[in-house]
């Protein structure tokens, strides 16, 4: 099993910023593709971004230019480096990690972007 740890979630004004961090722990399987979803009330989950094991990454378009994602192999954790936030950002922000046959999900992550 696959334990995902989320946390950095909060509070922010417009334009802010915040860093999410997942720290993944059990038995990871190799290679992976980690990567950070959020849903916001009454819409569906959606990908924020993803990195591949060969740190390969991919972005939602509405956040491309904004958000960074990095990934530190050797500490099992994700990164996401959210910069000028905007309130259609909030939402609750869970970690993934997946390879084939196996998805692994996080608690979720509370980002509120408001003045």
């Amino acid at each position: 099993q696959v334990q995902l740890v989320e946390s950095g979630g909060g509070l922010v004004q417009p334009g802010g910023s915040l860093r999410l961090v997942c720290a993944a722990s059990g038995s990871i399987p190799n290679p992976n593709v980690m990567g950070w979803y959020r849903q916001a009330p009454g819409k569906q989950r959606e990908l924020v971004a993803a990195v591949t094991t060969g740190s390969n990454t991919n972005y939602a378009d509405s956040v491309k230019g904004r958000f960074t994602i990095s990934r530190d192999n050797a500490k099992n954790m994700v990164y996401l480096q959210m910069n000028s936030l905007k309130p259609e950002d909030t939402a609750v922000y869970y970690c993934n990690l997946r390879n084939i046959g196996h998805v692994y999900w996080g608690q979720g992550t509370q980002v509120t972007v408001s003045s």
